[in-house]
Formats: structure tokens, C-alpha cells, sequence
């Protein structure tokens, strides 16, 4: 080790938002809440929309989603009864798809990421329907 260099490590995160980065990485801790997640990458959906992608019950769906707002990772609208969930921000999309990139480096095939746009859209377009192909719905 260099404890000498100079270019030795000096950012330090204060107490509080490091609790809230740890915060926000127990959120992404669970499966369910990851692909209701990565469900809301490019689109808004309802509980029901969500519960079918993800192949959960619908009330599940949703106490992922109150613990989710909660983090701030998720907002709503509402449109008379119905409530449709998005991402809170392009952070939140950020860290989202980056946790996803950094997984496929996990597998032996070239990351969906390193495809050019049209196969990067049909692999999203395939992830979107492989639920329904399960009997899970779209």
C-alpha cells in the first residue's frame, strides 16, 4: 500500500447521507421491488399493471410500492381513482440501470448494454413479454 502517496483517499460522506445511501440500497435489496423498479425504467404503471408484470399480487405490489415512495424512489399521479407509480428521478433510473448493467457483467454473454440500440431495444422488448410467455402476463 502507498501510505504516503499523495493522492491518498479524502472525499468523506457525512453520517446522515451515508444512512440514506444505505437506505436506498435496502430498497433495491428485494427481488419484487427491483423488477417493479425496473418495470418503471421508461414508463408509468398502475399497481394492477405492475402486479401483473411481476407476476405478484396486486397488494403485495403495493406495500413494495408504499416502502419504495417512502425511499423516494418512486412518486405518483393520480387520475380520478386509479394511481400510477413512476421513478421519483433520473437518479433513481441511474442507479437503477447501472445495478443492472454491473449484473450482466456477471454472465458469460456480452452484456445487453455493449449491443447496438435496435438489439438493446428488442432485449428490453423480449424481457417486456417474457412474463407472458410464463403465463405471468405482460
Amino acid at each position: 500500500m502507498n501510505a504516503g502517496n499523495s493522492r491518498a483517499c479524502r472525499r468523506q460522506l457525512p453520517d446522515d447521507q451515508a444512512d440514506l445511501v444505505v437506505e436506498t440500497f435496502r430498497m433495491l435489496a428485494d427481488a419484487t421491488r427491483v423488477r417493479v423498479l425496473w418495470a418503471l425504467v421508461d414508463r408509468e404503471c398502475s399497481v394492477n399493471e405492475l402486479a401483473e408484470h411481476v407476476g405478484k399480487p396486486a397488494a403485495s405490489v403495493s406495500q413494495h410500492l408504499a416502502k419504495l415512495r417512502m425511499a423516494r424512489l418512486v412518486k405518483t399521479r393520480k387520475e380520478g381513482v386509479q394511481v400510477f407509480y413512476r421513478l421519483e428521478n433520473d437518479h433513481v433510473r441511474q442507479l437503477l440501470t447501472d445495478a443492472v448493467f454491473n449484473a450482466e457483467h456477471a454472465g458469460p454473454d456480452v452484456p445487453a448494454h455493449h449491443r447496438g440500440d435496435e438489439k438493446l431495444r428488442l432485449l428490453h422488448q423480449e424481457a417486456a413479454e417474457a412474463p407472458a410467455r410464463k403465463g405471468l402476463g405482460a
